[in-house]
């Protein structure tokens, strides 16, 4: 799914209404039934609704919405906090007209309303085209409203909330928790046929809530010729990438994976890594392995081969022939002593395919960032923020470690998965595919080894790497959905992402 910047969704719009045709009034229209629609489905008469209008037309959706609500029976209250626009107004006159909702005009502090944690409020203040922090009695209204205690459902976008780049914002911290100032912090988040950049960022997520995509027949010829450098990974993606399997393959057919894991403390890594491959459709399996750990991984992965360091317990010596390896993963478990670091670096050397490179391998590399020329083209990193700051440098905000990792991915023809809620993939042309699957669940240790294993599986197997790159941490984060769907967030271990693979592969099919 393609991500459109601000002012492209207000292109979007215009070319909807001329090429349609629509009239402006009747696409808003549209707009605010959907809204309708969905707050109808969820809250029932027993909730007061108090819907805050601003003077672009994000506030005549608010309007509109009131005209609804309010003709459907709920007791609706809407209040007006400067001039509308022409549509705004239009809207404004058939409310007024109906007559069943309450209206009124907020021009000061002293004019906002007594609010209830039983209410629900309708934030139509500001859409995605704000370009400035919100200021004055309007700053403090949308302090109030979220100190009000009451559920907020915001339309389009928070009001104050910018679309992509919400780096100028003031952060402000309450309780240990840190905001935005004079941005509104939505319980819910209803927006337009596509999301916005700033959904997919941990910084943003306390203002947007819970966010939902309503259609409203906005034009998919202009979405589908548009050009952009985002992306939203969905189930119909994932299905588009997944390869079939044919009749009469055999383990030849689906490549030969090395990993290079596990260290002296550490052998579970190079356990979860090797499980997570060969349960992601590889041929075939080695690990490449300190001495100690030989017993362990022939034990618990019976169908993974063995090829063993010099060292009795750290990665310290290469393998004799690469050649038979369609792909290399390294870095689970590794640790980062002398030795690894001096083996690690004459593999950047040595390997001549696309890698995957994570935990103690990245680590590594943060200490030497002159060897990160030596990576093979197209392959994958696969950071946690923390990581990422490591190999760049320290960001206050994920759109800052957002930019610096897709500089990365250009400078050294690389693609980079930023680990995280909705998962950023950069690749070498500046391209960015956020991932849709996942929960907190998978934050628990090992999981990141599991996906280290995916997307070597799929490398091996031949998927190229801006595919395996998006469908790995997609199939991972289905895997850790329908676990926890089926035992709770809490309960969800890197052992049982591995066990729900297989019905994360069968449900994309």
């Amino acid at each position: 799914m393609k991500v459109l910047r601000s002012d492209q969704v207000k292109e979007l719009d215009k070319f909807t209404i001329e090429n349609e045709p629509i009239l402006p009034i009747n696409l808003m229209e549209r707009a605010a039934r959907a809204c309708t629609d969905w707050i109808t489905k969820y809250y029932g008469y027993d909730r007061e609704f108090k819907i805050f209008v601003g003077p672009g037309n994000n506030g005549g959706d608010g309007l509109a919405i009131a005209r609804m609500l309010s003709e459907k029976g709920y007791y609706v209250e809407a209040y007006v906090t400067g001039k509308l626009s022409d549509n705004g107004l239009t809207n404004y006159n058939r409310l007024v007209k109906k007559g069943a909702a309450k209206v009124f005009t907020i021009n000061g502090v002293d004019k906002f309303p007594m609010l209830e944690e039983s209410d629900v409020l309708i934030d139509a203040l500001f859409g995605s085209g704000l370009d400035r922090p919100i200021e004055g009695y309007i700053a403090s209204l949308v302090n109030y409203l979220n100190d009000s205690g009451s559920t907020i459902i915001s339309i389009d976008i928070p009001s104050g909330l910018f679309a992509e780049d919400n780096t100028p914002q003031k952060v402000i911290t309450i309780d240990g928790t840190q905001y935005y100032a004079n941005v509104i912090k939505a319980t819910y988040t209803l927006t337009f046929e596509l999301p916005f950049i700033s959904f997919f960022f941990a910084d943003d997520a306390i203002h947007i809530g819970h966010w939902e995509i309503l259609p409203i027949g906005l034009h998919t010829g202009f979405i589908e010729h548009e050009p952009v450098d985002n992306y939203y990974i969905t189930h119909a993606d994932a299905k588009e990438l997944l390869k079939a399997r044919y009749k009469f393959a055999h383990k030849g057919n689906f490549g030969h994976a090395l990993l290079i894991t596990g260290g002296f403390g550490k052998m579970g890594a190079s356990i979860l890594a090797a499980k997570a491959c060969l349960k992601s459709g590889v041929g075939l399996v080695s690990t490449h392995t300190p001495q100690s750990g030989i017993g362990y991984l022939q034990t618990a992965v019976p169908e993974n081969m063995i090829s063993a360091d010099e060292d009795m317990n750290y990665f310290s010596s290469l393998p004799e022939n690469f050649e038979p390896y369609n792909t290399i993963g390294i870095g689970p478990g590794l640790g980062i002593n002398e030795k690894t670091q001096a083996a690690l670096k004459q593999l950047l050397e040595a390997a001549k395919v696309p890698m995957v490179v994570d935990a103690d391998a990245l680590n590594i590399l943060s200490q030497n960032k002159e060897w990160l020329k030596l990576i093979p083209e197209n392959s994958i990193l696969t950071p946690h923020p923390k990581e990422l700051d490591r190999l760049t440098s320290p960001k206050k905000h994920v759109y800052s470690r957002i930019e610096s990792q897709t500089q990365l991915s250009k400078d050294y023809k690389i693609f980079v998965v930023q680990k995280g809620g909705n998962s950023g993939i950069s690749d070498p042309e500046g391209v960015v595919y956020y991932n849709s699957s996942g929960n907190p669940g998978l934050a628990t240790g090992g999981t990141g080894d599991v996906l280290t294993g995916i997307i070597t599986s799929l490398l091996a197997q031949g998927y190229a790497s801006r595919d395996a790159a998006v469908l790995g941490p997609y199939v991972h984060g289905l895997a850790g959905d329908l676990a926890a769907k089926e035992m709770g967030e809490e309960a969800v271990t890197a052992s049982e992402v591995i066990t729900f693979l297989g019905k994360a592969f069968k449900h994309i099919y």
